[in-house]
């Protein structure tokens, strides 16, 4: 259920997996960045911030939780990431709940993308 760096770096070149980043969208887009050196996300990644999971305190019902993930080709595998692999946790639970049979966990996350100088980084502007 993991997936590796080199995984990663693969599958965002290649864009043979959804790269789903599970952070707040401020962070996603580079507008902030509270914990790592470098703002931004993952190329080729999408963003599905895990606390829209949630609502009024609660997870939201499974039926929420798949029509939250439809637009998402559910016969693809699905690499979740977040800051640090723990926010990304919700995620990767919601969608094999919803029927996802490839989820992984890039429990490095985006301080372990950005811990290689080399790699790219996108960001939308302002």
């Amino acid at each position: 259920m993991l997936a590796s760096y080199e995984e990663v770096k693969l599958r965002s070149q290649d864009q043979k997996a959804i790269l789903l980043d599970s952070r707040a969208q401020e962070r996603y887009l580079g507008i902030v960045e509270p914990m790592d050196r470098v703002a931004g996300h993952i190329p080729n990644a999408i963003n599905y911030d895990w606390s829209e999971g949630l609502e009024n305190g609660q997870w939201k019902s499974i039926e929420q939780q798949k029509q939250r993930f439809s637009s998402l080709d559910k016969e693809k595998e699905v690499i979740v990431y977040c800051g640090s692999g723990v926010t990304a946790t919700p995620n990767v639970l919601t969608l094999i709940e919803s029927g996802f049979k490839q989820v992984k966990l890039y429990a490095g996350s985006y301080s372990d993308w950005v811990s290689y100088p080399d790699n790219p980084v996108t960001t939308i502007s302002k």
